[in-house]
């Protein structure tokens, strides 16, 4: 348990950042689940739509932290080269 005043506020603090970033990752994973499935549909309008969703929460999540970057860039990238295939 925390005992000094620092170790309490670093505790609530933690605790905001831990909902927000539960929060947008589990957007960016519904996001990216949600194109997925359009790919495997083979519905290349509905997964080109909700590709620029995807992307959103990418770069939102990259932005807040949340995840890393490259992370974010690897993901957009793949899901792209994933539509590309689709529209062949």
């Amino acid at each position: 348990m925390a005992i000094t005043q620092n170790a309490k506020r670093a505790i609530r603090v933690s605790d905001r950042k831990r909902v927000t970033n539960d929060k947008l990752r589990r957007t960016l994973k519904e996001a990216v689940k949600t194109v997925r499935k359009d790919v495997i549909a083979k519905d290349k309008k509905s997964a080109e739509k909700d590709l620029s969703l995807a992307f959103k929460a990418l770069d939102k999540a990259a932005k807040r932290g949340t995840i890393k970057k490259g992370q974010a860039n690897r993901k957009k990238s793949r899901l792209a080269k994933a539509i590309a295939k689709v529209a062949k």
